[in-house]
């Protein structure tokens, strides 16, 4: 029988919206959306026990905002205190054993190509780093720690987990997925292989859903057996990570490290090593890795003759660059590494999978449940391939840098140079970071398609806080009750898909309105009172009271600049019924219908 975890067991009695095939951070951090809006999920995963090989070590900003905005920063900060203590025990096994002693910098700022990004030389009044509030001061947690947090959050939200399970085919239909998928050898279960499926089940149980999901990796069996392309470049290095111990650590070189054969890495945990050849990829890389071969590399890349005694725990990886043109193809999606491959420099894999997660879950939820706008879905490839190719090219650079060839040296020193600069190093800080990312949404105003300020309101709660439950957000800053209940009214067709929170933000003061996405997205922004008909309006129809309608006016009156439709734009909603009449709607309007549908009562 499979191994099991689950919130609420019930749910494997009912037909799963969603199948997610994968238990990563990236098909944790789906199931986690999904459930959160009420979307019944089981996640398939052929491991039965989750993988402790060496991964990621960092989030970026936009992960860290992400979990920030789901409550989970308080447990990620204690992750990092862990690792920045992992950190300081490094440096004084280093230091005791007569190395050359290393600064530590002051703040973790990362690397490009294996140029470290001297902290020192940051800009922190760059206004690129002002919005994130406390997530901005997030970084160093290990993908490992992180799989546990999201783990149990899935568990809590009533995800259901099926390990030592594996998927083998499936058949798509106009309304769902079957999903065919056997007990893993070794794992236990009763059955057989049974004859093969046409779409390469072989036997086993069949699972039906609404939609299915790959979140299974590089080499995703999803994504081959869909048939999605998967063009790029070829691989042309062979790395290697691994926690190991040691004796002569201290001939290395702390960080990163560059050598006539190629590129190393030591720390910044105690036995940390990863190594870089550019002899080719692996002839196997499916291969058992021994001691030797680890030992053999580091000796190499590092000109040592430092011997590893014992390996707890290592991984290849090259730097093979891939990317399908759609993530997804009917009812059939991808995320994470099944949708995008690339060479881990930068730690941008995981980010890259976290946000592919924020942005697909909201959206097929609303799609699940049927007050999704047309062509919602179709908005996670249109958004995250952009990110996804930039990723790709970013990689790309380093490799090309880090070759221990003439050219590439000479190259490596002009943006060393660059690095060695204020501006340089803000750059390429910006870059990793991730705090440049954004999607080209309509709207005038410059935080639209952002992720959304962490405004502080002046009864001490943060934007952050109103996101929990994985709604949209209509926040209305203003002081006057009457201008907060015409907004209330307004949003009011929109119960249970946007909040609406009134209040005053001393800190901003030329912000009045903000509609921001469930993935923290700002989809409208008013630097002006977009809640008042500069022409008269709401004279017009009263105040709510009037007419015997209960008719509330929101105008849109402000101009460009305010992100709304220049000219005056009315749109009235009747409180009784909740149905609208529309005339020239307003760029508030346009946004929480794009986004959010239509309001209930109302026609498309």
């Amino acid at each position: 029988m499979d191994m099991e975890t689950t919130g609420n067991t019930d749910h494997t009695d009912r037909r799963p919206d969603v199948v997610i095939a994968g238990a990563g951070p990236v098909g944790l951090m789906l199931a986690c959306e999904l459930a959160l809006r009420r979307v019944r999920v089981v996640v398939l995963e052929r491991l039965t026990a989750p993988d402790e090989t060496i991964k990621a070590a960092a989030v970026n900003t936009p992960s860290a905002e992400a979990f920030y905005r789901r409550g989970l920063l308080p447990a990620l900060a204690e992750v990092q205190k862990e690792a920045l203590d992992h950190f300081g025990s490094f440096m004084r096994q280093r230091q005791a054993a007569g190395a050359t002693p290393v600064r530590a910098a002051p703040k973790f700022a990362g690397h490009f190509a294996g140029i470290m990004l001297p902290a020192e030389l940051l800009d922190a009044s760059d206004p690129g780093f002002h919005d994130a509030g406390p997530a901005g001061d997030v970084g160093l947690v290990p993908q490992l720690a992180l799989e546990r947090l999201l783990a149990e959050r899935a568990a809590e939200l009533g995800v259901v987990l099926r390990r030592g399970v594996e998927l083998t085919g499936f058949d798509t239909a106009d309304d769902g997925v079957t999903v065919h998928l056997r007990p893993v050898a070794g794992a236990g279960g009763a059955g057989s292989a049974q004859d093969a499926h046409p779409n390469g089940a072989a036997g086993g149980e069949a699972l039906r859903a609404g939609w299915l999901v790959g979140c299974d990796g590089g080499r995703s069996t999803v994504r081959r057996l869909a048939g999605f392309p998967f063009p790029g470049t070829a691989p042309e290095i062979t790395g290697h990570q691994a926690m190991v111990e040691l004796t002569g650590s201290e001939k290395l070189g702390a960080g990163w490290n560059e050598t006539a054969t190629g590129i190393y890495a030591h720390g910044p945990l105690p036995g940390r090593i990863l190594t870089v050849e550019f002899d080719g990829p692996p002839a196997d890389r499916d291969a058992p890795i021994t001691l030797e071969e680890l030992q053999t590399s580091l000796r190499r890349t590092s000109g040592t003759d430092v011997t590893i005694t014992k390996v707890l725990t290592a991984t290849r990886f090259t730097d093979n660059a891939r990317q399908v043109p759609d993530y997804r193809s009917g009812r059939v999606l991808l995320a994470g590494d099944a949708a995008h491959v690339h060479s881990p420099f930068g730690g941008q894999g995981l980010n890259l999978g976290i946000g592919d997660a924020m942005n697909l879950g909201w959206k097929l939820a609303a799609t699940i449940h049927g007050h999704a706008p047309e062509g919602l879905l179709d908005t996670y490839t249109a958004e995250r391939h952009p990110i996804g190719a930039w990723v790709l090219e970013w990689t790309r650079a380093q490799i090309a840098m880090m070759r221990p060839e003439p050219h590439a040296r000479a190259l490596r020193e002009v943006v060393r140079d660059l690095i060695g600069t204020v501006t340089g190093t803000t750059y390429f800080v910006k870059k990793i970071s991730g705090v440049w990312q954004g999607y080209d949404l309509p709207g005038d105003h410059p935080l639209t398609g952002r992720s959304a300020p962490d405004l502080e309101l002046a009864d001490g709660s943060r934007l952050a806080g109103h996101l929990r439950d994985g709604q949209g957000l209509l926040l209305v800053l203003t002081d006057d009750p009457e201008t907060a209940r015409q907004a209330a009214e307004y949003a009011s067709g929109y119960a249970g898909r946007v909040r609406v929170v009134t209040g005053h933000c001393p800190g901003r003061p030329e912000l009045t309105g903000l509609l921001v996405r469930p993935d923290g997205i700002t989809a409208w922004a008013a630097g002006t009172d977009a809640w008042r008909d500069g022409e008269g309006a709401g004279a017009e129809t009263g105040s709510g009271s009037g007419s015997g309608s209960g008719e509330a006016v929101v105008s849109g009156g402000a101009g460009a600049a305010s992100g709304l439709t220049t000219g005056t734009a009315t749109a009235t909603r009747t409180a009784a019924t909740g149905t609208s009449t529309t005339a020239e709607p307003g760029a508030l309007d346009e946004a929480l219908r794009r986004w959010f549908g239509a309001p209930e009562g109302a026609a498309g």
